[in-house]
């Protein structure tokens, strides 16, 4: 499939120039006249990135966003606007914007910034995709198979944990055997870091 390029602008105009550029260039695209249409969609678990508008009717590109950032969306953001200032680039690369480009902007300086963005997207999606496979691993451990995992990354021994759940030692090295199984490490060091990035969150960087 190919990226997607979601496009908000109100200026009619513009919004076709921009559009064709990108079809040229391969992605498909898909415009809105502000940001309550974009709102109504739904997104698709693929590489994509946001091209918006600071000023519209309605919901302004900034309070776009704001939104957006609330809900949880991981969706890399293109400022492209006519009426940007400093005091607006620096609130929206530090609210996380990929970039801030002003109009009339050059081809290849917004075919860069898409670029930049959906290769960001495609990071972020791996890493996602990654994080829920191993999500999906702890998710068949037994209740008492992560009892035993969470005595054994504290680098407890066999007995100690039989001792500190009430267990017979072969029953635990029973359970430790089966949960090293279910998540594929051979030691405890790979466990450990299993479950370090288990509790890691899945950012963009």
């Amino acid at each position: 499939m190919k990226p997607v390029v979601y496009l908000i602008d109100d200026d009619d105009s513009v919004r076709k120039a921009v559009a064709r550029l990108l079809a040229a260039a391969g992605y498909e695209v898909r415009s809105y006249a502000n940001a309550v249409d974009f709102l109504l969609e739904s997104l698709e678990p693929v590489p994509a990135c946001l091209i918006l508008d600071v000023r519209m009717p309605g919901p302004s590109g900034l309070e776009l966003q704001a939104a957006l950032t609330r809900r949880g969306f991981n969706l890399p953001i293109i400022f492209l606007t006519g009426h940007g200032d400093i005091r607006m680039s620096v609130q929206a690369m530090k609210a996380g914007a990929s970039d801030f480009l002003t109009k009339p902007v050059e081809k290849h300086q917004l075919l860069n910034a898409v670029s930049s963005a959906i290769a960001a997207q495609e990071k972020w999606l791996e890493k996602a995709a990654q994080q829920q496979a191993l999500e999906q691993k702890f998710a068949q451990l037994s209740s008492r198979e992560k009892q035993v995992l969470s005595q054994v990354i504290q680098g407890k021994l066999n007995k100690q944990i039989a001792a500190a759940l009430g267990l017979a030692e072969r029953t635990v090295k029973a359970h430790r055997a089966n949960l090293m199984d279910k998540l594929g490490v051979g030691s405890v060091a790979e466990l450990v870091r299993l479950v370090e990035q288990l509790e890691r969150p899945t950012t963009t960087e």
